[in-house]
């Protein structure tokens, strides 16, 4: 039987906190917590430089636990020691001297942003799924979850705890199904609201983008949230953005909102990269009816109109949704299946147009 993040999680809750008490998991110690399928465990233990001879002792005790579990694979604990004195990262904007017009990312060649006009379409699933099939390409993907009131890339890629500071000013990312991750949703509880004005979330994006060790990347999508707002203005303001894919579904309310998000970018000067029909046909899984419940040509239309590609008519499929509200987009959990199949036809179109 393949293992669990569960029965991994069990096991990591029989190590006693040595200094903070209760067990390594409930503490916060343990980060990053990362299960394949393989049964291979990695994890951090973020933990004071000054009990590090301590910690040594739960971390042998940790991997003698979990070596007993049925399915384990490889274990690779990392233990990192954060300065007391350093404060953790501060997302607040800074009234410091920001980089004047579009700048270059350190290390990442180029940005991709993925946007709709509305909510609701599954611009996340697609950005998530889209970003495991460019790594599934060979590619070195980052994504960055600037959908500060709904960040859901945490959830959809299955990656929990919270970003390491070594200084509290570089925010170390995150990262599962070979893409590299950022989400101000690690940042909070899953169920705390983000209440910002406009400037703290243009302040917040400006850190996530600049101050986030990214390492060396082919491609950063960014995860936009919906409409025409500030976060859309800042992202094309503050960094060099190669081009936005616009996702839709067909029917006619969500394509005018997508014009909207078209006609924006065309006044920031960022090509759009083609559309993404979301939610384009339902087939029932029982008797195999087809149908359009949301109308259907919408965005194909509207893409022939602006003379940009059509990249994918996604199903509205209930395996994709299932897969993303589990940690492993489709793209990962059924790489074989149809429905992932679109999404890696999507990559392989973009590398091979020297764009990702």
């Amino acid at each position: 039987m393949a293992l669990d993040r569960d029965t991994v999680t069990a096991a990591l809750k029989t190590v006693a906190d040595p200094v903070a008490g209760g067990d390594i998991l409930s503490s916060g110690v343990v980060r990053a917590l990362n299960v394949d399928a393989s049964g291979a465990v990695r994890f951090v233990m973020e933990i004071p430089p000054s009990h590090a001879a301590a910690y040594e002792a739960a971390k042998a005790q940790a991997e003698a636990a979990l070596a007993a579990l049925d399915g384990i694979g490889q274990v690779s604990i990392v233990m990192t020691g954060h300065s007391d004195k350093a404060p953790p990262p501060d997302l607040k904007p800074s009234r410091s001297a920001a980089p004047q017009g579009p700048a270059k990312i350190p290390g990442v060649d180029r940005i991709i942003a993925v946007a709709s006009g509305k909510g609701g379409v599954g611009k996340s699933t697609v950005s998530a799924n889209l970003a495991c099939a460019l790594a599934q390409q060979g590619r070195r993907v980052g994504l960055l979850d600037a959908d500060v009131y709904g960040p859901s890339q945490p959830r959809m890629l299955g990656v929990s705890g919270r970003p390491a500071s070594p200084d509290g000013k570089i925010i170390l990312p995150m990262r599962n199904h070979g893409v590299t991750m950022m989400s101000i949703g690690l940042m909070t509880n899953e169920d705390q609201a983000v209440v910002w004005r406009g400037p703290m979330l243009m302040g917040a994006l400006q850190q996530m983008m600049m101050q986030v060790q990214w390492g060396a990347l082919d491609v950063l999508l960014v995860d936009l949230p919906p409409g025409t707002g500030d976060v859309q203005m800042t992202l094309a303001q503050k960094a060099e953005v190669d081009g936005a894919i616009i996702v839709s579904t067909p029917q006619d309310v969500a394509l005018l909102d997508a014009r909207k998000g078209i006609d924006m970018f065309t006044q920031l000067h960022v090509p759009i990269l083609g559309m993404i029909e979301n939610m384009s046909t339902h087939i029932c899984s029982n008797c195999g009816h087809e149908e359009h419940v949301f109308g259907h040509g919408g965005v194909a239309a509207e893409a022939a109109k602006l003379n940009v590609p059509l990249l994918a008519e996604i199903p509205l499929d209930l395996q994709i949704r299932l897969a993303s509200d589990g940690g492993a987009p489709i793209t990962v959990s059924q790489p074989d299946s149809p429905q992932a199949r679109a999404f890696q036809d999507v990559a392989a179109a973009l590398v091979a147009k020297g764009v990702a």
